[in-house]
């Protein structure tokens, strides 16, 4: 069965570039468990001329990606639930709703008070929208794991042109070729775990991919939870303006456990950098703007946390190295495909 669907997609990909012709309702968008899911059944969850199927060529993209997850998300659960002799409920239930924490009253009002921004109307109201999202938020998280695992047990395989982010990268500290196939923009934050961990795994496909992969680095610093991530972004810009972005860079994320001030001057006069310019830099906190820029691009094009990647502008969340690997892959096959 393999085979097949990779020559399927294969030959999708030069379909696309046709236009409407690929969106014939015969036509496969999507292959799940070994079924392939049509254009047809997209239109019939989202007709193309309703006002639901979006009215720009985005919208209209994103409607059908919604489609086409929402088809493959329910067979996908039927499938398990057979293999599991459970209904679908008992497994939404087993992998997601028990799952799901409750915020406290504590985490929902600091929670509010971080984005009061994003509230209107009375406190009391907007308290219980904050704590409405929270949760959300957690049964999201539940629910993208259990997704990512069936995708992957199941076969899962979309036909669809991608959705892109645009993100500028031009000015942003950078590994690889200018003119590279695949652009990995990575928002990312020094103190996370997550992070760290990610960090081999971007190393290992620079080595791998070192004519056809860019990595373009950006701030996120999680502040509210990660008290030193802010001065270990800015003592990495501190560190840019002396051209040595990417050995403090990798001096963070081989050594985590400490980012205090002192020890990010410490490691500064290690990497042989001017240290009386670095600690000017870092003690006047001016890249801090720089970082806040940073955050609202990512916030705006869908990151909530780290590490969170945009592959050729496809979002990739987490440290996912099989993921990653298949959207590279990907994307140069495409890539050679418009050759």
């Amino acid at each position: 069965m393999r085979r097949p669907v990779k020559l399927l997609a294969s030959a999708l990909i030069v379909l696309a570039s046709a236009g409407a012709a690929a969106q014939a309702p015969e036509t496969p968008a999507g292959v799940v468990n070994g079924e392939v899911i049509s254009y047809g059944q997209l239109f019939a969850t989202q007709p193309p001329k309703s006002s639901g199927i979006g009215s720009t060529d985005r919208g209209r993209l994103e409607a059908m990606h919604k489609a086409l997850d929402a088809i493959a998300e329910e067979k996908m659960i039927a499938a398990e639930a057979a293999k599991q002799q459970v209904t679908p409920q008992q497994i939404i239930d087993a992998e997601i709703e028990s799952n799901v924490a409750i915020p406290s009253r504590e985490e929902v009002s600091a929670y509010y008070d971080r984005n009061q921004a994003r509230f209107t109307g009375p406190r009391e109201q907007a308290l219980a929208q904050a704590r409405q999202q929270l949760i959300d938020s957690s049964r999201n998280r539940y629910r993208d794991v259990l997704l990512r695992r069936l995708k992957r047990e199941y076969g899962f395989k979309s036909f669809l042109e991608p959705l892109r982010t645009e993100l500028v990268t031009a000015g942003h500290p950078s590994r690889g070729p200018e003119g590279a196939p695949v652009t990995i923009v990575e928002f990312s934050d020094f103190e996370c775990p997550f992070c760290g961990a990610l960090f081999p795994t971007i190393k290992s496909l620079e080595k791998s991919y070192p004519d056809t992969v860019r990595v373009v680095y950006r701030q996120f610093p999680l502040t509210t939870i990660h008290p030193y991530a802010m001065k270990a972004a800015e003592a990495s810009l501190c560190a840019h303006e002396q051209g040595r972005f990417w050995q403090m860079h990798d001096s963070l994320f081989g050594f985590q456990q400490d980012l205090t001030v002192a020890s990010l001057k410490l490691r500064a006069m290690e990497l042989g950098l001017n240290v009386e310019a670095f600690g000017s830099c870092l003690d006047s906190g001016r890249q801090a703007a720089r970082i806040k820029q940073d955050m609202a691009e990512g916030a705006r094009a869908g990151v909530s946390g780290t590490p969170t990647l945009f592959v050729n502008g496809r979002i990739l969340l987490g440290n996912q190295p099989a993921e990653l690997r298949a959207l590279i892959e990907d994307e140069l096959q495409r890539s050679a495909a418009k050759r």
